[in-house]
This record gives structure tokens, sequence and C-alpha cells, in this order.
């Protein structure tokens, strides 16, 4: 299971109801803030999420309006919260630019208070644990070095509670030594193995996070049966000459994306102020039903069953 919070949902520039884009997303003990466009650390505040363990950055471009909050956000973190350090992921073109912005502007001593870390993204897996990976990979979107994120779950294999206790396995260490895929010897001297008392695989949630993108064809097969896809709508099909013209996507290619990837759920942000909400909900539901359209801190909970949202922000847009 992921969580998602949108801080910022506006694309280009920010309006009354919408800041520049920016997202978390939890899991287990894990936060990463996803772009981090200007205003980004009052969104933070305002949401009631805070800083605490806010120590991942993942940046999926390198235009102003997802990076550009970087300085105070860093500028706040190295000087008032408990962080030894700060991990920021980009491509090689977006981490120049970060690193101008922290190192000539924020820092220009070239020092900082805490240590921060410019990684440079490649495609594949970024980082991993035994129940959950993250990686990236290229979108095409003007400009170099542009990346969508991967969020998954491992397959899991569910321990058969009550086949252990038909086989007399006792409560404690066996039986974890037995989720773990690890053959156990009891004191009887009999020996078990994990496929005894372990169920059918399960998939794992799968959400694919993509920022801005012109093109859908090299990426249909990495959205492929994914839980929840969110993914820009900067217009709509009366203006797909210009969506074309700067790299971005229309609500109607959005939706089409996630109908012929088979998704399970879409959710759609980086919204023009030329825009009515509805237009853009319209536009999408009328391909995919269901499709939802983010506002600034709407809460999402990801799982198997697709995305539910907690909480909305009820603003009239």
């Amino acid at each position: 299971m992921f969580e998602l919070i949108f801080l910022g949902t506006s694309s280009s520039a920010p309006s009354v109801h919408r800041g520049l884009s920016s997202h978390i997303i939890t899991h287990r003990q894990y936060r990463f803030l996803l772009d981090c466009g200007e205003g980004t650390q009052r969104q933070i505040l305002k949401s009631g999420l805070g800083f605490k363990r806010l120590n991942k950055v993942l940046l999926t471009h390198s235009h102003l309006d997802h990076i550009l909050g970087l300085g105070g956000l860093v500028s706040t973190l190295s000087r008032w919260e408990n962080l030894d350090s700060i991990d920021i992921y980009g491509g090689k073109a977006t981490l120049r630019r970060v690193h101008d912005l922290l190192f000539k502007v924020v820092f220009p001593a070239g020092k900082t208070p805490i240590d921060v870390n410019l990684i440079t993204l490649e495609p594949g897996i970024i980082m991993e644990d035994s129940k959950f990976s993250l990686s990236a990979f290229p979108v095409s979107h003007r400009g170099p070095d542009c990346f969508g994120f991967v969020f998954e779950e491992k397959e899991r294999r569910p321990f058969l509670e009550e086949k252990a206790d038909e086989m007399g396995i006792p409560f404690g260490p066996e039986r974890g030594l037995l989720v773990r895929g690890k053959p156990v010897t009891l004191a009887d001297g009999r020996t078990i193995q994990p496929e005894e008392v372990l169920g059918e695989s399960i998939p794992g949630t799968k959400y694919v996070h993509i920022g801005d993108v012109g093109r859908t064809d090299n990426i249909l097969e990495v959205c492929q049966d994914a839980d929840a896809l969110v993914i820009e709508s900067t217009y709509i099909a009366e203006e797909e000459e210009m969506a074309q013209q700067f790299g971005h996507m229309t609500a109607a290619r959005a939706a089409q994306l996630a109908q012929e990837a088979n998704v399970k759920s879409l959710i759609l942000t980086h919204l023009s102020r030329r825009y009515y909400e509805r237009d853009v909900r319209v536009e999408a539901q009328a391909v995919f039903p269901g499709a939802f359209v983010a506002r600034d801190f709407d809460h999402f909970q990801i799982t198997r069953d697709g995305a539910r949202r907690l909480k909305e922000n009820d603003n009239d847009l």
C-alpha cells in the first residue's frame, strides 16, 4: 500500500487554489518528495505532514516549476530539522540546475549544514528492500534526462496459519523463518519446507508516477497493469496541436494511455489555469470512467484495488 498527497497540482505557474508540482509518497518507513515547485515547503506545512524523515527527493525533470522550491526547502531542512543528509535524485541536466540553485544561490560558500547528495538517475532500480522497489524510466518531454517513477511492492506468499496449526508448528521464530522462505527443523525432528505452509504468490501494488510527458507509445509497457497511474494533463483535446508542440499531454490522451495499459485508477494533475477542472474531468472520463482530477492536498491510498481518495480538497474549482 502507498499513500499519495498532492501538494501542488498546477502547471507552469500557480493559481489561487493550485500550487506548483510537488507530491509526498509514503510507504512503511519511507517518505519521498516527488518534485519540488516554488512554495513546496509552505504546502508541506499547510498539509500538516511536516518535514520529519523527508530526506529523499525525486525529480522528474529540470524545469523550474518542478525544482525551484528546493532552495528554500533545503535551507529550512538544514537549519531547523533534525536531518543529517538529504538525497536528491534527478537526471544529469536536472542536477546541474539543482547544483547551481543550491551551491551558487542558497549556499554560495559551497558548504551546507547537512550533507546534500545529488544522485544521478539512470533507468532501472533506484532502491529496494525485501518488500518494495523504486525504479526510474525515461520519458519524452522538452529537454534531456526526463524520468518517471514506478513504486512497486514485491510479490508475497501468505502464511497459512491453519495449515501451520495442523502441522503443529509452534508460534515463535520457526514461523518467522518459514515466512522468510527458510526451512525449519522442529523439536520432534521433522523438517518443514516453506512451500508446505505458504500460499500462492500475490502480486504487490504497482503505482506509476509520470510528470511532464509528450509521448505515450514508449511508456505503455511500463504502465501496463498499474494499480494507479498519476500523469499530467496540461491541455484538453481542442488544443492538441499546442500540447504536442510543447511536449505535454491532453486529458483525452492520458485517459487513452490508462485504458490501453489496463490500469485500475487514473489521477490527472499539472492542470493549466486556462481550464476549469470539470473540463479536464469530463474529457478524461469519456475515455476512462472514474478518472480523478487531483486538487492540492488531496490524499489517496493506493492498493491492489486501485486508488481511493481519503481526503479531498473541497475548494470550488
